[in-house]
């Protein structure tokens, strides 16, 4: 099983407005990608937000993607995701971007799409929730063939190419291209990721507890034994974002997760995330719920939550690789001091990844480069 962190420049409260603020928070999601690359996490995932305040002020991930990719090493950095609507995202222009990172980073770009966000942000493009089930279903089929050589067209209901040549190519020479995901809510669309041989991101996962998860990675490894590819292979990976919060002393993580902001992340998530089922019980924006007792937090781990120390963590996270998980994608504790941050990333990579990633090689890269993927792996981590 192999971890990522996610970013999103979160700026809550009063700071969403002050321009210092969104700048200090797009900065510290560069200095925690550079600690995850330092310490082993493989994956970073960057998001397309449009217009959510508060929620997230990571609007152009086609420019931070390769900001990020030229400051590490070894991580793998992904669109998390790119939208599939040609009103905001054209197709031709995507491939173009992700084969650009590809080469650039020499093979450690992720290409992540969906239809975009809920009602609201589409709203902001004058898009309908059908307009982007259709635009997806269109457009995911083309990039196969925008990177392949020769001459590409296409004439379709959501856009139009004449007749015309692309480039340039991806990293890797013919038959290769960027690790092709799809971001996944409901149990259709985890079948249709399996279906389409594509990995699925479950962001919607988040505050899931592992027996939950288990329903959805049945769905998607039961598909995805069964692929037609969109892309030229399969790329088997069921990811999931969770929180998970790990330091040295089990006191200061649970100290740390009772004073973080999840509650009102979660209430800005049901705000504008419309497609994500709510919990009974739990409040509407603009009510946020509390911040946590000691009990709340204690409830929390029982249920599942990866908090506390290194041994803590690992035994939770074992429920999550029983599971069927393939990948955990954590965020950082909101509203806390970015040295927090820092150090349970470090911890993380010293005292929890090592009981469950083994293997040097990502598992993305296994995938596209097959038996080459040693060879492909030292040529871009050298």
């Amino acid at each position: 099983m192999e971890f990522g962190i996610f970013a999103q420049a979160t700026v809550m409260g009063p700071s969403a407005h002050d321009p210092t603020a969104e700048h200090k928070a797009l900065m510290d999601e560069l200095a925690l990608i550079r600690q995850a690359d330092k310490y082993g996490i493989k994956y970073a995932w960057i998001s397309e937000h449009h217009g959510l305040e508060e929620y997230s002020h990571l609007s152009a991930s086609e420019s931070f993607i390769p900001f990020a990719l030229a400051q590490t090493k070894r991580i793998h950095v992904g669109a998390g995701i790119w939208p599939l609507n040609p009103v905001t995202n054209h197709p031709v222009r995507l491939a173009e971007r992700a084969a650009i990172c590809d080469h650039l980073s020499e093979g450690r770009f992720e290409f992540g799409t969906g239809r975009g966000a809920g009602s609201y942000e589409i709203s902001i493009f004058n898009l309908t929730q059908e307009q982007t089930r259709e635009n997806w279903e269109e457009v995911i089929w083309e990039f196969r063939k925008i990177w392949s050589a020769g001459d590409y067209s296409h004439q379709g209901k959501a856009f139009s190419v004449p007749n015309c040549r692309i480039f340039p190519k991806p990293f890797g020479g013919p038959g290769t291209h960027p690790a092709m995901w799809l971001a996944v809510g409901s149990p259709p669309s985890f079948e249709k990721a399996g279906r389409y041989g594509l990995g699925a991101l479950g962001f919607g996962l988040l505050f899931s507890a592992p027996s939950d998860i288990r329903k959805y990675a049945d769905i998607y490894k039961n598909a995805i034994a069964k692929a037609e590819p969109v892309g030229n292979y399969v790329n088997d990976n069921f990811m999931v974002g969770q929180v998970v919060l790990c330091l040295e002393d089990p006191k200061d993580a649970r100290e740390v997760f009772r004073r973080t902001d999840n509650s009102y992340l979660r209430a800005l998530m049901h705000r504008y995330h419309d497609s994500f089922p709510r919990p009974e019980g739990f409040p509407a924006w603009p009510t946020i719920p509390p911040a946590m007792t000691e009990a709340q937090v204690e409830a929390a781990i029982a249920y599942g939550y990866p908090v506390g120390g290194p041994d803590e963590v690992i035994a939770a996270l074992k429920a999550y690789e029983a599971a069927g998980v393939d990948q955990v994608v954590f965020n950082q504790p909101y509203g806390q001091p970015l040295d927090i941050s820092m150090e349970i990333i470090r911890v993380i990579g010293e005292k929890v990844i090592p009981h469950f990633d083994k293997d040097p090689i990502h598992r993305t890269t296994r995938h596209r480069y097959g038996a080459n993927a040693e060879a492909m792996a030292g040529l871009h981590h050298g």
